[in-house]
């Protein structure tokens, strides 16, 4: 029966439909009893410059619906928690929008009956979804098509959908798909669950990408690339998206958030899976420092400031607001502590029977948390508090060695700042990795006071640091060891422990961990720019006094020598650990930032050690030409970056071949980066 004028009321947010149980049946007074309701909506979606819902973008129809977007397509209950299977039919002129896209599997289309003009595809989606996951595309469009073929034996077929200038620009992003479909289902056993997988690039998209069930939606500078347009980052980056929104197909999709106060369920758990993937097919060292430095330049600012937030905050005014890199990031760093506090073979466990239990369901971060405990047979109660507690904890160790006992001490303390809303901080459960090096770079055997264990001895060990302040003793020490504290950057925590500029450099050459090779780098430089600082202050900014300290110099002399002389060692890392601090991180580094001081040091800094480094750059750069075709490989990518790095010290020594290097590099190039 169509509702009467009175049987229900709308405005511009809401329709309600009052005495349902009259409506349905007179005879009943049941509240539940079932009913269809059939809504027929009437949108100018071509008028809609929210972005949100269907909106047109350029020649195209297009959708957003994450989070409240659903709403401005049609009336619904759009909390994630409601869950429908969608079947969607889309009706258009065949000239105009040739390609009609929505989720899941296309199951009919034909010519409009009344209308030869205009044709319709039907498509359905098996798989209970909430609405943010709804997705419409109608457009004139072409498509880079492939398949791929799953660990069951399925074969699925795989589509990039662009504007016709843009074809040539996704061979990157079709291989980048068929490595994280490989990828998920070796490392998580997810295999994809549909007959077809869409991606479509719009120049207009409001946000990076969203991971719509089987239909993607990305601006194209997350899909679009080839060497003349885009440089090495801009292919990982593509990479990189890719893959993050393909795996949201089952961490998001499959199981997906109860409300949007678990959104870090989602997208906390799928940046660490996206992080993990990068870090498999490229440089896993180089994956993590730069997010660990991302996360100490942009996270720990937001920590500090006055919108500081928990991963899981407790309230929110706006659900746009609520797309954070805390929310984001830290809580990818959350995922990461829970899979070394559990190990590798309890974690995959615990993903396995999280995706079990929750297939098909909106679910809630703590139960993701059940199911690491009960997978590992482990009790995270005290861990819990990393979603509920914001700010940046700090950590105060100090060292205390005892020849005669042949003993090490760490004495760790932890202290949290108070931030808005918390001003009283509890101890978290903090994973401190660390290793202990002898005087020659060889690792200890980490015999730790109090633990029994039949194995041998390692020599890299996860602290677990649960109080204010915690004792760790080392036994069977023979000498003064060099400690490597927060290897892998194993907590989002500030570290605070006092090395001397001789241990920086030897940390920097000879620790076991690439991070904390490189993050010895970056400390020793900081402690040297402060230094530079203050003399070019008392100098009135003239060049004066004694140039660079000789440990540092000594130090970047060993790791370019070590980059000449081993072909094993990683390139991308080399150049990580020769490079300079950025500006951004130096700024949130200091207790008051001098700008322009900061600047002025960094390019002294800079200027030194390209003459007295000169010959060991120039080698470099030699070394790594690449005269082959262009590849995006991670050994390729590598390479590049370092070379291009030795040349940009270089052209600082003011010598002008070097500019002529420069010149013939830029007209030789056949691709964006060298250029």
């Amino acid at each position: 029966q169509a509702l009467a004028e009175g049987a229900y009321y709308s405005d511009a947010e809401t329709l309600t439909i009052p005495k349902l149980s009259t409506l349905i049946n007179a005879s009943t007074d049941d509240p539940h009893a079932s009913f269809t309701l059939e809504c027929h909506t009437r949108i100018e979606p071509h008028k809609n410059t929210a972005l949100e819902g269907l909106y047109k973008s350029g020649k195209m129809f297009c959708t957003q619906c994450e989070a409240e977007g659903f709403r401005r397509i049609t009336y619904y209950l759009d909390r994630p928690d409601v869950m429908s299977r969608f079947t969607t039919t889309v009706c258009a002129e065949r000239a105009r929008y040739p390609v009609l896209l929505s989720n899941g599997n296309r199951i009919a289309a034909g010519a409009a009956a009344d209308d030869p003009a205009r044709h319709w595809v039907t498509w359905q989606d098996p798989f209970p979804k909430p609405s943010y996951l709804f997705a419409l595309v109608a457009g004139d469009l072409v498509s880079l098509d492939d398949k791929f073929i799953t660990c069951s034996g399925r074969e699925v077929g795989l589509h990039i959908f662009v504007e016709e200038k843009d074809l040539d620009k996704c061979d990157h992003a079709m291989n980048s798909l068929k490595k994280a479909m490989r990828w998920d289902e070796e490392t998580y056993g997810r295999e994809y669950d549909l007959d077809i997988f869409m991606i479509v690039a719009v120049d207009d998209f409001n946000m990076g990408a969203m991971e719509n069930k089987g239909l993607n939606i990305f601006n194209t500078s997350c899909v679009l690339a080839n060497p003349k347009t885009a440089t090495d980052a801009a292919f990982q980056r593509v990479e990189a998206v890719v893959a993050h929104e393909y795996f949201h197909n089952w961490s998001g999709n499959r199981v997906t958030c109860r409300d949007w106060f678990q959104l870090s369920l989602k997208e906390g758990f799928t940046v660490f899976r996206d992080s993990e993937f990068s870090a498999d097919m490229n440089s896993r060292t180089v994956k993590r420092v730069a997010d660990a430095s991302f996360l100490k330049t942009v996270q720990f600012a937001e920590d500090a400031g006055p919108l500081a937030h928990s991963v899981q905050p407790g309230s929110y005014m706006e659900i746009s607001n609520f797309y954070t890199v805390t929310v984001y990031e830290k809580g990818a760093e959350v995922v990461r502590m829970m899979s070394l506090i559990a190990g590798p073979q309890n974690f995959r466990r615990g993903c396995d029977l999280y995706f079990e239990r929750h297939d098909g369901q909106a679910v809630t971060i703590e139960e993701f948390v059940k199911a690491m405990e009960d997978a590992g047979d482990i009790d995270l109660g005290h861990f819990r508090r990393w979603y509920s507690q914001a700010g940046t904890p700090m950590l105060n160790v100090k060292a205390d060695y005892n020849p005669e006992a042949r003993q090490y001490t760490l004495t760790v303390e932890q202290h949290c700042p108070p931030t808005p809303g918390q001003q009283d901080k509890q101890p978290l459960h903090i994973p401190l990795r660390m290793g202990l090096l002898d005087r020659q770079g060889k690792p200890l055997p980490l015999h730790l006071q109090g633990v029994e264990s039949d194995a041998a001895a390692p020599t890299d060990l996860v602290l677990n640091v649960t109080r204010r302040s915690q004792q760790f003793v080392f036994e069977q020490i023979p000498s003064e060891p060099v400690p490597s504290l927060l290897r892998g950057f194993s907590a989002p925590v500030r570290l605070n422990f006092t090395y001397p500029p001789e241990d920086l450099c030897f940390l920097m050459v000879h620790d076991t961990d690439g991070f904390n090779r490189w993050n010895a780098a970056q400390e020793l430089a900081l402690i040297e720019l402060n230094d530079i600082q203050g003399r070019l202050a008392g100098a009135g900014g003239r060049r004066a006094g004694p140039r660079i300290s000789e440990p540092l110099l000594r130090a970047y002399r060993k790791v370019a020598d070590g980059a000449l002389t081993d072909s094993s060692q990683d390139k991308a890392l080399t150049g990580l650990i020769l490079s300079m601090p950025d500006e951004g991180f130096l700024i949130e580094q200091a207790s008051e930032a001098d700008v322009e001081a900061i600047h002025q040091a960094r390019e002294f800094l800079l200027d030194e050690l390209a003459l007295a480094l000169a010959d060991k750059f120039a080698a470099l750069y030699e070394q790594n030409q690449d005269t082959g075709e262009f590849s995006a490989s991670a050994p390729a990518m590598a390479q590049r970056a370092l070379k291009n790095l030795a040349l940009s010290y270089l052209v600082r020594t003011g010598e002008s071949r070097w500019l002529t290097v420069c010149h013939d590099q830029f007209q030789q190039a056949d691709n964006m980066t060298d250029q």
